[in-house]
């Protein structure tokens, strides 16, 4: 376990209208609570829990030429995730948002690593709610800000970064970072300060990703697993891989594209996926990876509500936060 470290939380947001969004059915038997009652507003002294932060950008979608809307989704998802069953006991609270303002992409990732370290350093696990998947190089930000400080200078922390996505996102951000560019922002960052990249990415679509982009992750080592050999017959396989792949990791940061999946199951994204995996497959990877005991920080990326359908998009996201946090 991570040890906790008390640091007062420190987000310039009114929570109240946020709250407003946290509600769903109240059934009258006992043990039958949802999320949208148990949320509580986040205080310097809460006591550990699950920290949702919400990430209401698509800035690096507009500017990698996806489909604008998913800054939207933070508010969406909160009102899906409001309705589920409470099957963990960790007590829930809401942050807030972090906004990107005048297209400041930068300050607003940054602003995002802030809040995710103090969120850490008070002992809770965030959970942040995208926004485009520029999302990413703030989470890990944080997580490398926490673990700078938790384990001090000269530390060199083994991230293992777990990404389900049909894309890399490893473009170079030469001319401006993106939601194509995190990973590759990510790689820059660990070689300055002498860390070790190692980054999985889960469900790419060769159909989706140029041949400069598969060289790149070749060269940056990540281990790779293309969308039609993610199926529930190698399910016994990618496991094994998965396992090697946490043992050397010390810290796990789990990120979740959900352009990952099939069009007919997400359609409300930036990028949708002609193809994709299945649930059936990515779940019982998410649980392997949150009984590790190394999991620290979890964010879902790319819901567009413009497009979504009934929710779909928005219920998918719901149930793979919900089956990451059951155990917490």
């Amino acid at each position: 376990m991570v040890k906790r470290q008390h640091k007062a939380i420190s987000v310039s947001v009114d929570r109240g209208p946020l709250m407003n969004l946290w509600r769903g059915r109240i059934d009258a038997e006992p043990n039958s609570e949802r999320w949208h009652q148990v949320v509580q507003p986040l205080q310097a002294d809460s006591e550990p829990g699950i920290a949702v932060i919400g990430f209401a950008s698509d800035v690096g979608v507009k500017r990698n030429q996806g489909r604008i809307g998913a800054q939207e989704g933070p508010e969406v998802l909160r009102k899906v995730l409001g309705n589920l069953p409470v099957h963990h006991a960790s007590p829930v609270y809401e942050v807030g948002d972090v906004e990107c303002l005048n297209e400041d992409l930068d300050s607003a990732q940054r602003r995002l690593a802030h809040t995710i370290a103090c969120t850490l350093q008070n002992g809770h696990f965030p959970i942040v709610l995208g926004g485009g998947h520029e999302v990413a190089f703030g989470s890990w930000l944080g997580l490398a800000q926490f673990l700078s400080d938790m384990e001090g200078p000269g530390a060199t922390p083994r991230i293992g970064i777990i990404n389900f996505d049909a894309h890399f996102d490893l473009r170079s951000f030469d001319v401006q970072a993106s939601s194509g560019t995190p990973f590759l922002q990510i790689a820059t960052q660990c070689k300055e300060h002498g860390w070790p990249f190692q980054y999985a990415c889960l469900g790419v679509s060769r159909a989706a990703n140029t041949r400069a982009l598969f060289e790149r992750a070749a060269d940056l080592n990540v281990w790779v697993r293309e969308d039609h050999v993610m199926t529930v017959t190698q399910l016994p396989e990618i496991t094994q891989q998965l396992d090697a792949f946490m043992a050397n990791c010390d810290h796990l940061y789990l990120t979740i594209d959900l352009d990952a999946f099939p069009a007919s199951v997400a359609p409300g994204v930036s990028a949708p996926a002609p193809r994709g995996i299945g649930l059936d497959v990515v779940e019982p990877l998410i649980g392997r990876i949150r009984d590790s005991g190394k999991l620290r920080l979890l964010d879902v990326a790319e819901l567009n509500p413009h497009f979504d359908v009934d929710y779909h998009t928005a219920r998918v996201a719901a149930r793979l936060i919900h089956w990451a946090t059951l155990n917490q």
